[in-house]
C-alpha cells in the first residue's frame, strides 16, 4: 500500500498483475481490448502466425515506422508478449494448450467457426481449463443470417448508419475518421471480460 499527495491510500501493484491473458485476436478490435488488461496489469501473450505475424504490423497509417513495423501495431500491442504459432502444426498447438491451461483469460476476433476449425473455441478451451474467462468479437455474433458475413470497422460503420454522421450536408456518406466500431468493440470486450474476472 502507498499513500497519496492526498493522503489517499492505494495498492502500488496493478490491479490485475499475476493474470494471464492468451490474445489470438489481430487488428485493432480485440488487441484493443488487451491492451487494456495489459495496461491494467495482466501478462498478455498475443498469438501471431510465424513470418507475418499479426495483419496490423503491415499496416501504415502514416509514414512513422518503428523496427520496420507500423505504429499502429506497436501502439495497439505494448505490454505485451508475442509468440509465433502456426495453428496448423499439432507441436504448436499442443504449446498453446498448454498455455490455455494457466491462463485467466482467452480471447479472439476470428468469425465465426475459425476458432472450432482450430479447436480453440469455449468449450474446447473449457474442457483444457474450466474456470477460464473467454471473450470473443466478431461482426454480427455466434447466431442469426448474418453470422457468416464478414465484418469490419467501415463496413459496421456503414451498416449501422454511422458514415451519415460525418462530411457536410449534400454530400454522400463520409466514414469517421478513426476506426470508432473497433475501438467500442474492444471497449465492450474490456468491460466484459473485467466483469467476468470480478464473478468468478
Amino acid at each position: 500500500m502507498e499513500r497519496g499527495l492526498g493522503g489517499e491510500v492505494g495498492v502500488s501493484t496493478k490491479l490485475l498483475a499475476g493474470l494471464l491473458v492468451v490474445d489470438f485476436s489481430q487488428f485493432l478490435s480485440g488487441p484493443s481490448a488487451a491492451l487494456r488488461l495489459a495496461d491494467l496489469g495482466a501478462r498478455v501473450i498475443k498469438i501471431e502466425r510465424p513470418e507475418t505475424g499479426d495483419i496490423c504490423r503491415h499496416l501504415y497509417t502514416s509514414n512513422v515506422i518503428m523496427n520496420g513495423e507500423s505504429s499502429v501495431f506497436h501502439a495497439i500491442n505494448r505490454n505485451k508478449e508475442s509468440f509465433a504459432v502456426d495453428l496448423k502444426n499439432e507441436d504448436d498447438k499442443a504449446q498453446v494448450r498448454a498455455l490455455i491451461g494457466r491462463a485467466d483469460v482467452v480471447m479472439h476476433n476470428y468469425r465465426p467457426g475459425v476458432m472450432e476449425r482450430l479447436g480453440f473455441d469455449y468449450a474446447s478451451v473449457k474442457t483444457l481449463n474450466p474456470s477460464v474467462v473467454y471473450g470473443e468479437i466478431s461482426g454480427y455474433g455466434p447466431e442469426g443470417p448474418w453470422r457468416d458475413k464478414p465484418g469490419q470497422d467501415l463496413l459496421l460503420q456503414s451498416v449501422a448508419g454511422l458514415t451519415w454522421l460525418s462530411g457536410n450536408q449534400g454530400s454522400g456518406p463520409v466514414p469517421m475518421g478513426l476506426s470508432i466500431v473497433d475501438m467500442l468493440a474492444g471497449a465492450h470486450l474490456a468491460q466484459g471480460l473485467l466483469a467476468c474476472l470480478v464473478r468468478r
